[in-house]
């Protein structure tokens, strides 16, 4: 059984930071791509960014770009998303994801999402 943990989420204040971190089981977690996704209320979910099997590859969402950082440790099974000089406008649920495949593009499809965790910017 496939489980995605998220943790990290809370309140920040715009400007402040936030590191989330995703830990994965019930998968061989090297294979695997990982993603971040955020939610905001009334909106579609939406990509932010995600990492290669081996970490060497990330892609970001232009709207974080500069400003977050997604990192991986294989050893751990464990991802992570470094949140920078936030925004009100990055307040979402965030979830972790997991794919086979690895595409530095967009996504919109994973196979195995987390629950999500709540994060909260305010101005």
């Amino acid at each position: 059984q496939v489980q995605l943990v998220e943790s990290g989420g809370g309140l920040a204040q715009a400007g402040g930071s936030l590191r989330l971190s995703c830990a994965a089981s019930g998968l061989p977690f090297s294979w695997y791509a990982m993603g971040w996704f955020r939610q905001a209320p009334g909106k579609e979910r939406e990509f932010v960014a995600t990492i290669s099997q081996s970490g060497d590859i990330t892609y970001y969402a232009d709207s974080v770009k500069g400003r977050f950082t997604i990192s991986r440790d294989n050893s751990k099974s464990t991802v992570a998303l470094q949140m920078n000089s936030l925004k009100p406008e990055d307040t979402a649920v965030y979830y972790c994801a997991a794919d086979r495949s690895f595409t530095p593009t967009v996504r919109t499809t994973m196979t195995y999402w987390g629950q999500g965790t709540q994060v909260t910017v305010s101005s």
